[in-house]
């Protein structure tokens, strides 16, 4: 290894896809607690209000309860959704350790479609490399699946 694999410092994930749907149709796709549980978890409390905490549930891992504890931080319809992502136990290494971060939804109306960037950051290295491996690729699978979702949704207001 070299010293800069040693260094700690904050890592982020980005995930910047463009969809074919409008900006709306996202929205509620990130919005509607039975559609984020299709393409991420069944969130336990949402509601897209500043300020409003919520769960999710996920593998418990030593002296952590698997529950990922949230709250919106920001909401502007078809715009912006932002909260806080905070699991873990700092009794655990690996799987399962203190995370505290930031997950971040921005929407941008392009052409046809809408410009979906999820930025989720705070990841502290080295202490959560394992949350930012495994998420960094879980992130690219949740954000085709909300395309998924998002792709009924709009099915019902396309013109025919």
């Amino acid at each position: 290894m070299n010293d800069g694999a040693l260094k700690s410092g904050t890592q982020d994930i980005v995930v910047d896809e463009v969809f074919p749907h409008a900006p709306e149709t996202i929205w509620k796709t990130l919005t509607t607690g039975e559609l984020i549980g299709r393409w991420l978890m069944a969130p336990t409390g949402f509601e897209a209000v500043p300020g409003k905490h919520f769960t999710f549930q996920t593998t418990p891992a030593g002296a952590w309860d698997g529950v990922i504890r949230c709250q919106v931080l920001e909401a502007v319809p078809n715009e912006r959704l932002v909260y806080s992502w905070k699991g873990g136990h700092e009794e655990n290494v690996g799987y399962g350790s203190r995370l505290d971060t930031v997950v971040t939804w921005t929407l941008s109306k392009v052409g046809r479609g809408t410009r979906l960037r999820l930025v989720h950051t705070g990841f502290v290295l080295p202490k959560n490399d394992t949350a930012f491996r495994s998420m960094s690729e879980g992130w690219t699978k949740v954000v085709r699946n909300l395309d998924a979702i998002a792709a009924e949704q709009g099915a019902s207001n396309k013109p025919h």
